[in-house]
């Protein structure tokens, strides 16, 4: 029975990728039946009915999921941030990065537009590219304008199956289009009075770039942490998880224990303050949030 991966799901058909082909399948009834719904990035065998045409018989295990947007088995995410217009923000960029974090997900850091900064503005942002690399990520600062910026950013999807994603208006669409000019997707025009652009992306594709597959995904205005909880969320700041067998308590949150290595790490400046700043206020979000039945 061929095997393949799902490239594109629309309108109830699947779109399975061979190393030869391309075929348009439709899930079995069975798998409703057991609430399993074929996902794009699912490594499937499928039943050949028709020249080109099937159905999907197994839905193989995956390593990873998401639910927005509803793709399976991704290497990595690349999380969009952009340096003006939007103007960048780390609150945003750090739920971006607990998020992908708390699925057990690589993620890169790209800050786009920087061809649009001031002396200033730049340096400002390099702070936060050195900070962000102390931590242990992989942060790329670059204009799409700029050809030898965009080699550098294409070897980054060779062999990888990546997720895009990012606040609305950053950028990613047209990331895509200058990575691989024939996806031509539509590229969302920053709504000025909203200051973050309309939703443009309406599937989910997987588009082969640079010998890698690579998902757009739409501009998340909603990043909530439903799925986390208060004592996992210091397990997704990679500088916190290093130092969580230090504190004096088992189970510190690094709130208001005594004798917490993380709260002491910040006060010496080993850490970034506002990082800290941000696990506190997300710990307050899950904390208060309602529980659900």
């Amino acid at each position: 029975m061929p095997e393949g991966k799902i490239v594109k799901a629309l309108s109830g058909f699947y779109y399975v990728q061979t190393t030869d082909d391309l075929y348009q399948c439709r899930g079995r009834g069975v798998f409703r039946n057991k609430n399993i719904t074929p996902l794009v990035g699912d490594t499937v065998s499928f039943d050949l009915r028709e020249e080109k045409e099937g159905y999907i018989t197994e839905v193989k295990q995956r390593t990873n999921e998401l639910v927005r947007p509803p793709i399976a088995n991704i290497t990595q995410a690349i999380i969009v941030s952009s340096a003006v217009s939007p103007d960048f923000s780390t609150t945003l960029l750090d739920r971006f990065l607990v998020l992908i974090e708390a699925k057990g997900i690589t993620p890169t850091i790209f800050i786009t537009k920087i061809d649009l900064l001031t002396e200033e503005q730049l340096i400002d942002i390099r702070k936060f590219q050195a900070d962000y690399k102390a931590i242990g990520y992989k942060i790329e600062m670059f204009s799409t304008k700029q050809p030898d910026d965009l080699d550098r950013i294409k070897a980054y999807l060779k062999d990888e199956v990546t997720v895009i994603a990012g606040q609305s208006g950053v950028g990613k669409s047209s990331l895509i289009n200058v990575l691989s000019p024939e996806t031509s997707l539509k590229t969302a025009e920053i709504s000025k009075s909203l200051g973050r652009g309309k939703h443009t992306t309406r599937h989910v594709e997987l588009i082969e770039i640079n010998g890698g597959l690579v998902a757009d995904t739409p501009g998340f205005s909603a990043l909530d942490f439903s799925e986390i909880e208060a004592d996992e969320l210091s397990y997704c700041f990679p500088e916190m998880r290093e130092l969580v067998d230090s504190c004096k308590f088992r189970g510190c949150l690094h709130k208001k224990e005594p004798k917490c290595a993380v709260k002491a790490a910040v006060e010496n400046g080993e850490l970034p303050e506002y990082r800290y700043e941000h696990y506190i206020s997300f710990l307050e979000e899950i904390q208060t949030r309602k529980p659900r039945y």
